[in-house]
């Protein structure tokens, strides 16, 4: 079996680049001045082509993930991501030093898809039989994507039947500034809903007169049109 070399993997991505789409993905993600994904550089490649070569590399050491998710390319970074994630299924009995890699390495998980790739399946997963404080420390972050991390970790809860902690990290983040958080609290909200409607509508009704306007809209877009109609003048009463 030959061995491994994450030089290796960066010559493999830089082959499958594609300067066009490159262009496309910048403008995409926000990478302009003042946005939110301001400096990000991209190669060029379709996720499913990345995933594709990122997991031939999937026992690289912590050491190269550093590497990587030290790189200024976003796909380098997303390609560490899934190797983590891979890591973290096969190896059980490094969990908890994957978790804590993850945690120290936040500044590098600086996009949303990054997180999106990574918080259900590393921390979430990790936290799922472990005290939670890190979450509530996450979502009070000054940094976006830890707080994106807090909400979108409990994917994993809710996956499970267990919606408490999403309904506290989001009422949490209500006050967000942040479009992003908006998008990402109200997916979360939808799925805890489909779990447990009566608490998602408890939640609603509360937190109506807070609730920022995408954040409904996403919490409430499994609904009737008739229903999200009235869901969004505050009647939240069950049908």
């Amino acid at each position: 079996m030959r061995s491994v070399s994450r030089k290796d993997l960066e010559s493999e991505l830089r082959a499958a680049s594609d300067p066009q789409r490159a262009a496309n993905l910048a403008w995409f993600f926000k990478t302009g001045k003042g946005e939110y994904a301001e400096g990000d550089r991209f190669v060029g490649l379709t996720v499913p082509a990345m995933r594709k070569i990122a997991l031939r590399y999937r026992e690289l050491s912590l050491a190269d993930l550093d590497r990587l998710l030290a790189s200024p390319w976003h796909e380098f970074r997303l390609a560490a991501i899934e190797i983590l994630v891979a890591q973290f299924e096969r190896h059980p009995e490094r969990r908890n030093k994957i978790a804590d890699f993850y945690l120290a390495h936040t500044a590098s998980i600086n996009n949303w898809d990054l997180v999106d790739a990574s918080a259900p399946y590393i921390l979430g997963e990790f936290l799922f039989e472990a005290k939670r404080e890190t979450l509530d420390r996450l979502a009070v972050s000054e940094n976006l994507w830890e707080r994106r991390i807090a909400i979108v970790a409990t994917f994993a809860f809710i996956k499970r039947g267990d919606v408490n902690d999403t309904f506290r990290i989001a009422e949490m983040l209500l006050s967000d500034p942040h479009d992003l958080i908006h998008k990402a609290t109200g997916w979360a909200l939808r799925e805890a809903g489909k779990q447990n409607e009566p608490a998602l509508l408890r939640f609603l009704r509360k937190h109506y007169a807070r609730l920022p306007r995408t954040t409904l809209r996403y919490a409430i877009e499994r609904f009737p049109p008739e229903q999200r109609k009235q869901m969004l003048r505050g009647n939240f009463e069950s049908h």
